[in-house]
């Protein structure tokens, strides 16, 4: 956890932010693009999810960037700070564009979700947006949000089930770790592949990867 040395004294009206991501590069990155900004300081960088959430408690930011994929787990960590914070105003930097992804990071309590391609495009408007109390989320991933909007989603055991055959798993291997018959586990596999719109395992791996649904 790095704190910067910014001197923020008392009526310092500027938009205080945290930056959490495990890539040196981006923080530099986006560091560099709010160096630039009249309005915004950059108060410290965490590169876990642990190490975010004590940031913040130590901090205070008006604005937290949090990335998703690092150590810790960013899902985890917004939970974690929004849960004793319900004031605190997080937004996700990411790769992934899908649907499962975005809606499980805004349950867990963030306002804007942002896609890493995206910001040098984004960046200042999503952080003043939210910083103004308005949700930033992007037509892109709205979109996906909205397409499987009405879908059935996959209960707990069949994330489980796609999650095993993922990682290589026979129905035969499924069944015995989860205690239960290859009779089950092939009723598992045929709803998932009703509710994903897919016929075979390898096309419902790569829907539920892409979509935020399972990890590969």
């Amino acid at each position: 956890m790095n704190q910067h040395p910014a001197s923020i004294e008392a009526g310092d009206d500027r938009i205080r932010v945290l930056i959490a991501d495990d890539h040196p590069m981006l923080r530099e990155g986006v560091i560099a693009v709010l160096e630039t900004q009249s309005d915004m300081v950059v108060v410290g960088e965490a590169a876990t999810g642990d190490e975010a959430i004590a940031g913040w408690e130590r901090l205070r930011p008006d604005i937290t960037l949090m990335d998703l994929q690092m150590p810790g787990n960013g899902v985890v960590a917004i939970e974690t700070i929004r849960r004793s914070h319900p004031e605190a105003r997080i937004i996700v930097l990411t790769t992934f564009t899908g649907d499962a992804q975005a809606l499980h990071a805004l349950r867990a309590g963030a306002a804007g979700y942002l896609l890493k391609s995206s910001l040098r495009r984004d960046l200042l408007d999503a952080i003043r947006g939210v910083h103004a109390g308005r949700r930033h989320l992007q037509a892109e991933v709205a979109e996906r949000i909205a397409i499987h909007a009405i879908d059935e989603p996959l209960n707990a055991r069949e994330i489980i089930v796609l999650q095993l055959i993922a990682n290589g798993n026979s129905n035969k291997h499924i069944a015995r770790e989860l205690n239960l018959s290859e009779d089950t586990i092939k009723s598992n596999i045929k709803s998932i592949f009703a509710k994903l719109y897919v016929n075979d395992r390898t096309h419902a791996v790569t829907v539920a990867a892409k979509r935020g649904i399972i990890d590969l």
